[in-house]
């Protein structure tokens, strides 16, 4: 069951405007006459060096001071808007974008609003919703491509709907309870109640595919194009390459160093899969399984090589390989990879088959593995 919006105790609307930050109180506005959705606790605004001057001279000012008037005219409760949350895009020398029109723009632009929602997600107590009527098209498609990346199930994206002659004029920032009277542009100006206007919000579904993404993409900042190609990788068929020179695999896409050890006990098991040997059972308590041993030891020299210093392992399997051993070594692998890919993660560790006693395999099929170089 879906946890109702009221039960988060942060709310963000995240506003992606160009030229008409009235997407702010026309969005807020919409929300307040819809029952099924609570208001936001907090609101951010990204845009151009323009758009943010338009929005903190039109909402933010003592004159006009849209958003306070929407406040005082429909008594909204509390939430945090202030000029701290007025976020510029800027390119990647940190410039202040002052439009999208170049390559170069739309690359900084996508990730910029990339990173700024994986920020707002990266809190579980907080729900996103994103406002897509403002800016360039581009703008819009950025910012809902990146929540369809980042986006969790409580999270919204919607586009506010005003009627037309009112949509996108300049005077209007939503309906008020009171007539105010603005007029159409050119030869054939006519008056307009504010009064009069329609506002709805349209809500967008979207594909949520934040469980594909690598942990790092969900920590650290992230580049738009770098989470599209992750979430493309875990989405087409599995594939891993195991490189034993370099120390290095590459699984469905994304290359990660394993350590000499765990490296090793991966390519026992791909080979075994390779060659389709059976299952594996972890060795019982106080068994020491040497054919387990041997076979591991061959791959585990290949990685390190003659010279190097195998002593430690090699001595601690002396006897064979016993259960200890086996879950440990199989732990930090899993670890490893998770800690890279994250759900993605599934087709490359040693799974069981649920069995008992559990008997343990890789379960790609032969074709998706390959030993060989990985190109960096």
């Amino acid at each position: 069951m879906e946890t109702p919006p009221l039960c988060y105790t942060r709310r963000i609307l995240l506003a992606v405007t160009g030229l008409t930050p009235q997407v702010v109180t026309e969005t807020l506005y919409a929300l307040r006459h819809r029952a099924e959705d609570a208001l936001p606790t907090e609101v951010h605004l990204l845009s151009t060096a323009e758009g943010v001057e338009r929005a903190q001279l039109t909402l933010l000012s003592d004159e006009p001071g849209w958003f306070h008037w929407l406040r005082r005219d429909y008594a909204l409760p509390p939430m945090h808007f202030d000029e701290t949350c007025l976020h510029v895009l800027e390119d990647a020398a940190g410039r202040a974008l002052t439009d999208i029109r170049t390559e170069s723009d739309n690359i900084a632009a996508a990730d910029a609003i990339t990173d700024w929602i994986r920020h707002f997600t990266d809190d579980d107590a907080a729900q996103l919703h994103v406002s897509l009527a403002g800016g360039r098209k581009t703008m819009g498609f950025y910012a809902g491509y990146a929540l369809s990346l980042y986006g969790r199930s409580q999270d919204r994206l919607s586009h506010v709907l005003v009627m037309s002659p009112y949509e996108s004029h300049p005077d209007f920032f939503y309906p008020t309870p009171t007539s105010r009277i603005i007029y159409t542009a050119g030869v054939d100006s006519r008056p307009l109640d504010t009064k009069a206007a329609t506002v709805t919000l349209a809500d967008i579904p979207f594909v949520r595919l934040r469980q594909n993404l690598p942990k790092a993409l969900l920590k650290g900042r992230s580049r738009f194009s770098l989470a599209v190609d992750a979430a493309q990788s875990a989405l087409a068929r599995p594939e891993l390459t195991i490189d034993l020179a370099h120390r290095r695999i590459q699984a469905g896409g994304v290359s990660l160093c394993l350590a000499p050890t765990q490296l090793a006990f991966l390519a026992w098991f791909a080979r075994r899969r390779l060659a389709q040997a059976p299952a594996l059972v972890c060795p019982p308590d106080g068994v020491f399984e040497s054919e387990y041993a041997r076979e591991y030891l061959d791959e585990y020299m290949k990685i390190i090589g003659a010279m190097g210093d195998g002593d430690r392992t090699q001595e601690r399997l002396n006897r064979g390989m016993d259960k200890g051993f086996f879950e440990q070594t199989k732990s930090k692998l899993h670890r490893s990879i998770d800690d890279v890919l994250g759900h993605a993660a599934g087709p490359y560790l040693v799974g069981h088959d649920g069995s008992r006693p559990r008997r343990f395999s890789l379960t790609l099929p032969p074709e998706a593995i390959r030993f060989g170089t990985i190109d960096t």
